[in-house]
């Protein structure tokens, strides 16, 4: 069971959304924790730096997840009928971006609760699959179907399967997104670097998490996700050298029910 709820937390933090270009090297420093949020007295601060989203004929250096330790209690809202008409205009314009987006591939780089960092490569194809590949020495391969979601341990030959609906995924993966009807928005804020959304999901599964996404204040492009578990602690995700037009082989995305054991 201790297992099984490692897995499931992770999940949550990774089921979030989204090859051609080789990464320059470089490290990638490790976000500070973020302090407890008890009341926002200042304008968010970011620390660290996340590149833009380049064009598939340049280059990208993996990124340095950024943290934003007050988005989450920032633009608030009780109800859709309190939201601002700017907050409105912001969280029309993430919906338009998710759901525009039909194929990705790219690279991403991960940061648990525990500061350790993996990185790997990022496949999605619309509507509902999705693939992690952890870059070795990692075991690991989150794959989804279009109807259930597998974390995989090649090393152990074992995998816990998971239906699309209850996780994270089954509003990334959609072919259209509204946050507004789709999702329990919490919260919408932006400053000059960032576009910050928090929407809360509760499961069976995986219980209680709540979803910082941030999006680039200027293009809209998707740059990192923190998923915070049932249990308060963070995993970020970070994306780049993001493709929108190569479509990724369907091969990656089968799942293999008999040579795992589930």
């Amino acid at each position: 069971m201790a297992r099984r709820s490692t897995i499931s937390a992770g999940l949550a933090a990774l089921l979030a959304a989204l090859t051609a270009m080789p990464v320059l090297a470089q490290s990638v420093p490790v976000p500070s924790p973020r302090p407890p949020v008890a009341a926002a007295t200042r304008a968010p601060a970011t620390t660290g730096s996340t590149p833009a989203i380049m064009a598939q004929t340049q280059q990208a250096q993996a990124p340095a997840p950024a943290t934003n330790p007050f988005a989450a209690v920032l633009g608030k809202t009780a109800s859709p009928g309190a939201l601002t008409p700017q907050q409105r205009a912001i969280i029309d314009r993430v919906s338009g971006y998710l759901s525009s987006i039909q194929v990705m591939t790219g690279q991403f780089v991960q940061v648990g609760p525990d500061g350790r960092r993996s990185e790997g490569e990022i496949y999605i194809q619309k509507p509902g699959k999705l693939r992690f590949e952890y870059d070795p020495p990692s075991p690991i391969e989150i794959i989804s179907d279009g109807g259930s979601v597998v974390v995989r341990d090649r090393k152990l030959a074992t995998q816990d399967v998971y239906p699309l609906s209850q996780t994270p995924l089954r509003f990334l993966l959609a072919d259209r997104l509204d946050l507004l009807k789709d999702t329990n928005l919490t919260a919408v804020y932006a400053d000059d670097v960032f576009i910050t959304v928090v929407v809360e999901e509760t499961h069976g599964i995986v219980g209680k998490s709540r979803m910082m996404i941030m999006f680039g204040a200027k293009d809209t492009q998707l740059k990192q996700w923190t998923v915070t578990d049932p249990q308060g602690y963070d995993t970020t995700v970070a994306v780049y050298n993001l493709d929108f037009t190569k479509r990724p082989d369907p091969n990656l995305f089968k799942i293999d029910y008999t040579q795992y054991k589930n």
